[in-house]
């Protein structure tokens, strides 16, 4: 007995005249039109060819408000490429302007008026992205219709629902080398909306050419972050970059420093002589050298509870929230303690000014305190970090085991900075009634003092 055929229900070709074809779109969209509330945004799909009875039949693909492209970790394939392009019926919206809706209904603004940090932008974006939140054109979450405008509507706060059409209204057009996490590249087909229209928030760059970065964006199935070539999978020329208005890019502490203004460009590492390397160095997608400078120095200065490993190369959560941490310290606040690092941020750690994370270990710069009846002054924060080797260390760890706080040493102490070192000088910093990043195991002036005094 010979099995049954499998058949796969094949979407209807836009270019077939045979009467199946045509009764079925005229089907669609007669749905389409009676569907309340319905809010069209183009979709992608692939047809799914199973059989030998459909051997040969051509797949096609309905170009997107979702991403075409592959889920993360994967590759998108040739043939996904290079499927031809139907065309949903016209005559729908793809997205409807209108007010929040349902739960959050109640906290509408004025639209667009709400000013917000790109940290806070990426922040909201991550939100749907962690709940997995569903690609739907007709539900909304916390007020917000959850599509590709709905999900941007959201992560910049406006008090309302914008359609790909009606977002660049929100923003100031920017180009490519201008992009900086929180931005929106935007593609509105105004001949054509729901056939291909999207719009992603920018993440940062995945790489150092600009050719790939990391989008946040609502897409079948669910809102997801991943690393997509730009400016996205299909129809990447005609995406256009937008900055929110209301972005809150100055003001606060760290702006204004070095040579360049606002939190841009230059600035200078005062007595080192390091240059500040620039914003686009740091945020999500950013894997350079620079990330781990500014970690170590974060370090340095009473911020290393935030590692669980690294410092290294590749921007986490763990520098932003060391990086804030840092510039409270100094006391700034809103926009100026973001945990992105601009001039001011980076000549503070670079030169050893400013105050500590923390409340325990601090004295700040390289020589605060002198070391009692050795006559040691404190050497610098500098010296006792991941990768430091130096004889500091060594004075360190004798003085820890001389006063009873060498039990994690296996063999040792010795010249290169360790986590037998770290732990160590913790369980010091924690003897002294010190906590927090006060007593993270990285020593400061009191630290020393106390041991060599």
């Amino acid at each position: 007995m010979k099995p049954a055929p499998v058949f796969y229900e094949q979407p209807p070709a836009a270019d077939c005249a045979c009467r199946g074809c045509r009764s079925e779109l005229a089907l669609k969209k007669r749905e389409l039109a009676s569907a309340p509330g319905a809010v069209w945004c183009a979709r992608a799909a692939t047809a799914v060819l199973a059989g030998a009875s459909v051997a040969g039949t051509a797949g096609a693909a309905v170009a997107a408000e979702t991403a075409p492209g592959p889920r993360p970790g994967t590759t998108p394939s040739a043939s996904a490429s290079q499927s031809a392009q139907l065309s949903l019926p016209t005559g729908h919206e793809q997205g409807k302007v209108g007010p929040l809706q349902g739960q959050g209904a109640g906290v509408q603004r004025s639209m667009g008026t709400q000013s917000l940090t790109r940290a806070q932008i990426l922040a909201r974006a991550q939100t749907w992205v962690d709940q997995r939140v569903p690609y739907s054109q007709s539900s909304y979450r916390g007020g917000y219709r959850t599509d590709c405008s709905g999900y941007v509507s959201m992560a910049w706060g406006l008090g309302s629902n914008q359609w790909t059409g009606s977002l660049a209204q929100f923003g100031v057009r920017i180009g490519k080398n201008d992009l900086k996490p929180g931005d929106m590249l935007l593609y509105h087909n105004s001949a054509n909306p729901v056939n291909g229209s999207h719009v992603t928030i920018f993440g940062g760059w995945a790489d150092a050419s600009k050719t790939r970065y990391i989008a946040y964006e609502q897409t079948r199935p669910t809102a997801l972050k991943r690393t997509t070539p730009y400016a996205y999978w299909n129809n990447s020329s005609k995406y256009v970059a937008y900055r929110y208005k209301n972005v809150a890019d100055n003001g606060g502490g760290d702006q204004g420093g070095g040579s360049g203004g606002g939190d841009q460009g230059g600035g200078s590492g005062g007595g080192s002589g390091t240059a500040f390397p620039g914003t686009g160095s740091f945020g999500p997608g950013a894997n350079n050298a620079h990330v781990t400078k500014l970690g170590t120095m974060l370090v340095a200065r009473g911020a290393g509870g935030y590692y669980s490993v690294g410092p290294g190369p590749r921007w986490g959560e763990a520098d932003r929230k060391a990086t804030a941490a840092f510039q409270r310290a100094q006391g700034w606040s809103g926009s100026g303690a973001d945990g992105m690092p601009g001039p001011k941020t980076w000549q503070y750690l670079v030169d050893g000014v400013g105050k500590n994370v923390g409340g325990g270990d601090q004295g700040g710069g390289s020589g605060g305190g002198s070391g009692g009846g050795s006559g040691t002054a404190f050497p610098g924060t500098q010296h006792f970090r991941p990768g430091a080797s130096n004889a500091h260390v060594a004075a360190l760890g004798k003085a820890l085991v001389s006063k009873g706080f060498g039990r994690h040493y296996a063999v040792g102490p010795g010249p290169k900075w360790s986590e037998a070192d770290r732990r160590n000088v913790q369980e010091f910093q924690r003897a002294q009634g010190w906590s927090g990043s006060g007593a993270d195991g990285y020593p400061g002036p009191k630290t020393w003092q106390r041991l060599f005094g």
